[in-house]
């Protein structure tokens, strides 16, 4: 059985995590803790960052868009329309600008400061860089949510899907890097009643549930959290 390094609070390992649901691929998950950066671990892969995806043939793939891709070209291709990538290459160019704006924009923006500061720092060591969460680091990161939740507002609006009329990678990295925010309880869903709902049916999925019943040592989610009509 293939195996996937991932921690439970990378909106990377979950977007890889919801696609392997999705396509009902089985994988063993191995929870790596990426400020250890594990000799073992490096040698799988030098950058040190998460996902990593060893096949059953030992092949290792790094990354989630790398990871999402191969799996198209050897699952998602057979799927019909159940693929998460279009066969329309200008549909594949959307796709790919959302999952790039979510998985790279967003984390840079607001996902990896806030997860970091509130969750790793509280679990690394501090001659590894844990400790008190940063309150300047925390402000500006809340304070570029709402411009994201807007965004994902204007797409659910006017899409069926956030990148067309079925769902998609896209569909899956936004929900990724939200289930993070939503279960530290940042985003303020009543201001964003269009991305709310839109997140609501992608919470709802099958492939989403082992999500919802993680727990992060230390950390308790919202009361919302796990529930499907918030």
């Amino acid at each position: 059985m293939p195996v996937l390094y991932h921690h439970t609070m990378s909106s990377a390992s979950r977007f890889i995590r919801l696609v392997l649901g999705e396509y009902g691929l089985p994988v063993e998950l191995t929870e790596e803790q990426p400020w250890e950066m594990r000799k073992d671990f490096i040698k799988l892969n030098p950058a040190g960052t998460l996902p990593v995806m060893v096949d059953d043939n030992m092949r290792v793939l790094c990354g989630p868009t790398v990871i999402a891709e191969f799996l198209d070209e050897t699952s998602g291709i057979l799927k019909r329309d159940k693929r998460l990538l279009a066969e329309d290459p200008f549909q594949r160019a959307e796709i790919r600008r959302l999952v790039e704006w979510f998985l790279v924009k967003m984390e840079a923006d607001v996902t990896k400061p806030l997860v970091r500061e509130r969750i790793f720092k509280l679990q690394m060591p501090p001659t590894l860089g844990g400790g008190a969460p940063d309150s300047k680091i925390l402000r500006m990161a809340r304070g570029n949510i709402r411009q994201h939740l807007k965004y994902i507002s204007w797409l659910a609006g006017s899409r069926s899907y956030l990148a067309g009329s079925r769902l998609s990678y896209a569909d899956l990295a936004a929900a990724a890097a939200l289930s993070e925010l939503d279960y530290l309880g940042e985003i303020t869903w009543a201001e964003a009643p269009q991305a709310r709902d839109w997140y609501q049916r992608i919470k709802s999925r099958p492939s989403f549930r082992p999500l919802l019943t993680e727990r992060v040592r230390g950390v308790t989610p919202v009361s919302h959290y796990a529930d499907l009509d918030f």
